[in-house]
């Protein structure tokens, strides 16, 4: 059960990025039945989604959440609840997808099949080709040791620029630099470039204090999807055992014996995948959380509202 040792080279799919896999998950997504759009635009591409607005259809009322506009309340639901409500509306527009995308060394580990950044990119991949599938625009910003941003672009050409941007920032030199996730949410925020859909993929590790309020301001402008990737082991009590690791070129043994021994150190390597999963949960947001060996594909399927695909 040794961890995959990380190496500079040709993009294995296993410690590195593979581009050719990324690239190969559009056949895939291809065999998909998409769920139908909420669309009452004539032009190809363009969906209903659920945001704030003037001049707009209204959708739906919920409870009233801090920072909404006082402008939308719903007096006649509020008197008949006690409760404050907000009136939400809809909006005629282009579909656009951002993945916020975990770059932090500590994805960089993996003791099944590949590491959880190569997962987090098989992921990231697929999300957006569903996206372009649909119709929608697709970027994606890194967070982590890299700090880019691919803009938005429709197309298969989007779906493409996505996946040269994932191996590409993969196969850069790992850094020691945190960025705490509220401050990558904060980031976001302010490049949206008029995304109606986010989807976060991390292993929870940069979660903060300050990441709740920071998901609560973008989900007032966008709908949010979390996908929590995990090593096995930070997923499960481990069996008794000596296991071999290796972190920045080092290699050491842990001897983990007792239940205690075993129970504190799964609790100490998932950590941050149950904190990022614990606060969406919290929030209502769409959440998921997989391993390193499982399918990147049926996770994003999940999380997207795409149906399964024919067999």
């Amino acid at each position: 059960m040794n961890a995959v040792a990380p190496h500079r080279g040709d993009g294995d799919g296993r410690s590195r990025v593979a581009l050719a896999e990324l690239i190969a998950l559009r056949a895939r997504v291809g065999r998909v039945r998409m769920a139908p759009l909420l669309s009452r635009a004539a032009r190809s591409g363009q969906q209903s989604s659920r945001l704030y607005g003037r001049g707009m259809d209204y959708a739906e009322s919920r409870v009233y959440q801090a920072g909404d506009d006082v402008r939308r309340l719903d007096w006649r639901l509020t008197a008949r609840s006690g409760k404050l409500h907000t009136k939400l509306f809809q909006e005629d527009r282009e579909g656009c997808l951002l993945i916020l995308l975990d770059t932090h060394a500590s994805m960089r580990f993996g003791t099944r099949v590949r590491f959880k950044s190569v997962q987090a990119a098989r992921a990231a991949a697929a999300a957006a080709w569903y996206a372009v599938r649909a119709g929608e625009r697709v970027g994606v910003m890194a967070f982590g040791h890299a700090d880019q941003l691919l803009r938005p672009q429709a197309g298969p050409r989007g779906a493409l620029a996505v996946c040269g941007a994932l191996a590409e920032w993969d196969a850069q030199p790992v850094s020691a630099r945190v960025e705490p996730l509220s401050d990558a949410l904060a980031r976001a925020g302010r490049v949206l470039h008029g995304a109606s859909r986010v989807l976060l993929v991390s292993d929870g590790f940069s979660c903060d204090a300050a990441a709740r309020q920071r998901l609560l301001d973008l989900g007032r402008h966008a709908g949010i999807s979390v996908l929590a990737v995990a090593d096995a082991l930070e997923r499960a009590l481990p069996p008794p055992g000596r296991y071999p690791l290796e972190h920045a070129g080092e290699r050491f043994e842990v001897l983990l014996q007792s239940e205690r021994q075993r129970g504190d150190f799964q609790r100490a390597l998932g950590a941050g995948a149950a904190r990022l999963v614990e606060l969406a949960q919290s929030l209502g947001l769409r959440c998921s959380s997989i391993d390193t060996a499982a399918d990147a594909f049926e996770a994003v399927s999940g999380l997207l509202g795409v149906r399964k695909a024919a067999r």
